[in-house]
C-alpha cells in the first residue's frame, strides 16, 4: 500500500516516512502542497498524510482539491494546529482524521490502519476476501487476522509474509525469497531482520515456536506454513 506524506519539515517528514516504511508501506514524500497534489495525481496513493501549514499550497487546499475531484482516498491531517476550529475545518473539508503533533508511532500506525480499513467499499467488506492458516483467518485488505474470535492487527509486511507462506503452504520458503517478496528486491536488511519479524509475528499470533501451526522454522532454509 502506498502512503503520501506531505510535510515541509524534512526531519519530521523523514521520521514519519521511516516509521511507515518499517511497517511495509511504500512511502511517497512531498515537501509542499503542490508536490503533494502532483504525486496524488501521478501515483494514486492509498492514503494521504497532510501537514496543514506548507509553503505554496497548504494541506487544507490539497484536501479540498482532492475531494472536489470526487476522490475518496483517506486523508489524515498531521498538524501542530490543534484548536477546535482547525480540526473542524479539516473534517468539514473531507478529511478522515486529525492527528495532533507531537504524536507517537503507535498512534500514527493505529490511525493509518483505521483509515485504510474504513476506505474498503461496503461490498468488499461484506465479501471479506480471506484465507485460513491453521487457527487463523487472515483478512489481507483489512490488515488484520482473527483467532478464537479475537482481532489481531497486522502490518502490510506481516500480511505479505503470511500471504507468501500461505501461497506456498507445505513448502519451505527460503530467506532470500521472503526478503525479496516482503521487503523488496532493492532492500538490504540486517541479517537478523527477518528472524526478528518472524519472532514478533509469532508472539502477536500466539503461535508456539515449539509446536508451530502457522510459522514453522526450516533450519538452514527459511520458514514454512506446515
Amino acid at each position: 500500500m502506498k502512503i503520501l506524506v506531505a510535510e515541509d519539515d524534512p526531519v519530521t517528514r523523514e521520521a514519519i516516512a521511516a516509521c511507515l516504511a518499517a511497517e511495509g508501506f511504500r512511502v511517497i514524500e512531498a515537501s509542499n502542497g503542490n508536490e503533494a497534489l502532483a504525486h496524488w495525481q501521478d501515483e494514486s496513493p492509498d492514503l494521504l498524510c497532510l501537514d496543514i501549514m506548507m509553503p505554496g499550497m497548504d494541506g487544507y487546499e490539497v484536501c479540498r482539491r482532492v475531494r472536489a475531484s470526487g476522490d475518496r482516498t483517506p486523508i489524515l491531517f498531521l498538524s501542530a494546529k490543534n484548536e477546535e476550529i482547525d480540526i473542524v475545518v479539516g473534517l468539514e473539508l473531507g478529511a478522515d482524521d486529525f492527528v495532533r503533533k507531537p504524536f507517537g508511532r503507535h498512534e500514527l500506525l493505529a490511525r493509518v490502519r483505521t483509515a485504510l480499513r474504513r476506505s474498503i467499499p461496503p461490498e468488499t467488506s461484506r465479501v471479506r476476501p480471506s484465507f485460513a492458516m491453521g487457527p487463523l483467518t487472515v483478512f489481507p485488505k483489512e490488515l488484520r487476522a482473527e483467532r478464537d474470535g479475537e482481532t489481531i492487527e497486522l502490518t502490510p509486511r506481516e500480511v505479505a509474509i503470511l500471504t507468501l507462506l500461505h501461497e506456498r503452504r507445505g513448502e519451505a520458503v527460503d530467506r532470500d525469497t521472503l526478503l525479496d517478496r516482503c521487503w523488496g528486491i532493492d532492500y538490504f536488511p540486517e541479517s537478523r531482520t527477518l528472524d526478528q519479524h518472524i519472532a514478533k509475528l509469532r508472539k502477536k499470533l500466539g503461535d508456539d515456536p515449539a509446536d508451530p501451526r502457522v510459522l514453522e522454522t526450516v533450519r538452514g532454509v527459511g520458514y514454512r506454513f506446515p
